[in-house]
């Protein structure tokens, strides 16, 4: 399993709550969902890693996540679900999926050291599109990406997935529309990328 040098403040993360009447189990460190979530991928097992570019806990399990997901079998999809909990936060939502339809998602950590470690304040749609265009983007294509349909239904998508598992903190792994675990659940980052990989192999062996 992933080792990592602890950074995580355990009181901080224990203050995420996840309101789930419909869910079971939580002090086992997840919760499951009494009514299955479908996937957007039928012939794989969906695992979703909810995030939010403003979260610090997020940009720490970020490096993490990226080990995992090149352990992950071919039977697996890991998705990216940018959380956006109110208006302010949905610029950087569209930002992920833009440069996404770009396919320059080599900036999705590199947008995470700029907040958290640079300490540059890129929540505004002029701010992100400003930076992308400093990492090479063309800044036409960033800026008709981010008002594009197909982002933005995207965005309402991903808007939509977090409601319907009920999420309140991130980051949050939710696995084949079954189980969400979380370091607030865990204790640990290592320890939720841990418990995501037993739930994944339980799924995959009743296939």
């Amino acid at each position: 399993m992933i080792k990592l040098r602890n950074k995580f403040l355990a009181t901080a993360l224990l203050s995420a709550t996840f309101a789930a009447p419909t869910a079971l189990a939580q002090d086992q460190g997840y919760i499951t969902y009494q009514q299955p979530h479908a996937s957007s991928t039928a012939d794989k097992v969906e695992v979703l890693e909810f995030f939010s570019y403003t979260c610090g806990h997020c940009a720490l399990i970020d490096p993490m996540i990226t080990e995992w997901e090149k352990t992950l079998s071919d039977e697996v999809k890991l998705v990216h679900v940018p959380v956006a909990f109110n208006a302010s936060m949905q610029p950087m939502q569209k930002f992920y999926y833009a440069i996404e339809a770009l396919d320059r998602l080599d900036l999705h950590s590199k947008l995470f050291d700029a907040i958290h470690k640079e300490k540059q304040r890129l929540f505004t749609e002029d701010a992100l599109i400003d930076w992308a265009a400093k990492q090479g983007v063309d800044k036409e294509q960033i800026t008709a990406a981010m008002s594009s349909f197909g982002v933005n239904s995207k965005a309402r998508n991903a808007r939509q997935l977090t409601d319907n598992y009920r999420i309140e903190g991130t980051p949050s792994i939710a696995v084949g529309g079954r189980y969400l675990t979380s370091p607030s659940m865990t204790g640990t980052y290592e320890a939720a990328i841990n418990q995501a990989q037993v739930l994944l192999d339980q799924i995959l062996a009743e296939k």
